[in-house]
């Protein structure tokens, strides 16, 4: 078994990435980061909340949101590992990956359909879209061990998180300007924002062409065990891995600490404009104008944040992002002013990206390439986790308290204090170096 790693750990070097190929990884990112700002956390979140569950009791929308993402990423944490397991078991992750791009690109498309009134079928668009993307993140993030040579993995991970930010920024910008037009024509919410969510599959389907058409399968299709299926093998393989636990007690420990700082990151994401257009009082315009600023700042956090990882460590750099999450987090908590949300504003861009890119980075640096599949799986149900404890934990708090979003805020600025301590347990060098046997 070591002699396959080490041939496996090898790969990278024996069929060195060049540009054009490291170029179309990345634009992956660029092409469904239009995803998670216009629906996740912009214009269709607050399009939900203030639009297709008007009327239900104050909190209620919000809730019914945190409630299918919750479902969503339910689904991704059961199947994420398994799918990882299956594809390096077949050497398919390409193929998976195209499926679920159809997939999300398809459900984001037919969002358009969802009008006032119509909860149902918008909460089950959302949650196949969902499922979609995030199985579809867990399976580019797999082709980084393979592509990213040596000592050169934050920053790779890093060009891909901003050139992701950018991708969500040009998206946002066409939404904005088409929202502008329409109002000046005088459009209702129900006549510009479905438009939106058309521009946004468009963009994602697009965008995504590069990576299949130049992003190269290395891995080779593992022979299975007697009359053992892909699935019973996947099973076991991921059965062995939550065993090795012990052995791989740093990417263990990061995986911990990752899903709980997560849970404070996923509840920003899906809830940064509700929270915006409900507590400050943020128009659709206001909103997006905010996010494009907050997606170049999180640009610059995952470029500078990337090559620091390589230079510095990839705990340390974590640790300087997960403080300024905090220092976000409580400058939301006391903001009245707009001033004060767009500072805010920008410290959560900074930070995003540093954590979003560091995050890939590490679980890479700490994962043996030949089960990148698997062990990014892991990650993508690492991030699940979060993305179901973060938003519900919000919802609850929020429904409760009969839509007191300062109070559920401070749920959020819980998970950086623990994740930022759980951090801090990871002894990197040890974790790279049981990677590499």
């Amino acid at each position: 078994m070591k002699s396959t790693i080490n041939n496996d750990h090898n790969m990278t070097e024996n069929n060195p990435a060049g540009r054009r190929e490291i170029f179309s990884w990345a634009m992956y990112d660029f092409a469904n980061s239009g995803y998670t700002t216009v629906v996740l956390t912009t214009i269709f979140s607050a399009y939900f909340v203030a639009v297709i569950a008007a009327g239900l009791p104050a909190g209620t929308g919000t809730f019914l949101w945190t409630v299918a993402i919750g479902i969503a990423n339910l689904i991704v944490l059961l199947s994420a590992p398994l799918t990882g397991a299956v594809a390096d078991h077949r050497a398919m992750k390409k193929p998976f990956l195209l499926a679920t791009t159809i997939g999300c690109v398809s459900a984001t498309a037919l969002l358009a359909v969802a009008g006032p009134g119509d909860i149902l079928i918008a909460m089950l668009l959302l949650i196949l879209s969902a499922i979609c993307f995030s199985l579809g993140e867990s399976l580019i993030a797999a082709f980084l061990p393979e592509i990213a040579p040596a000592g050169k993995m934050g920053r790779i991970s890093g060009y891909g998180w901003s050139l992701g930010y950018f991708g969500g920024l040009l998206t946002l910008g066409i939404c904005l300007a088409w929202i502008t037009w329409g109002k000046e024509k005088g459009l209702q919410a129900t006549e510009y924002v479905p438009v939106t969510l058309l521009i946004t599959a468009a963009i994602f389907a697009l965008s995504a062409t590069p990576t299949f058409l130049w992003l190269r399968e290395r891995a080779v299709a593992r022979p299975l065990a007697g009359n053992a299926s892909y699935l019973k093998s996947a099973f076991r393989q991921v059965a062995r891995t939550l065993k090795e636990a012990t052995r791989y007690q740093d990417l263990f420990r990061f995986l911990l600490s990752l899903t709980i700082f997560q849970a404070g990151v996923a509840t920003v994401v899906v809830l940064a404009a509700v929270y915006a257009q409900q507590v400050m009082g943020f128009d659709s315009q206001q909103l997006i104008v905010l996010i494009m600023v907050v997606n170049v700042t999180a640009a610059a956090g995952a470029f500078i944040f990337g090559y620091a990882q390589d230079r510095f460590g990839s705990v340390p750099s974590l640790a300087v992002a997960l403080l300024i999450w905090i220092a976000a987090v409580v400058v939301i908590f006391v903001a009245r002013s707009n001033t004060e949300v767009w500072i805010a504003g920008n410290l959560i861009g900074l930070a995003m990206g540093a954590t979003q890119a560091g995050g890939r980075a590490l679980i890479g640096e700490l994962t043996p390439v030949a089960r990148s599949g698997e062990f990014f799986g892991l990650w993508g149900m690492a991030n699940r986790v979060a993305a179901i404890i973060g938003p519900i934990s919000y919802g609850v708090i929020s429904w409760l308290s009969n839509g007191n979003h300062r109070m559920a805020i401070l749920s959020t600025l819980t998970f950086f204090i623990i994740g930022l301590l759980l951090l801090l347990r990871v002894n990197e060098s040890r974790g790279k170096s049981v990677a590499m046997q």
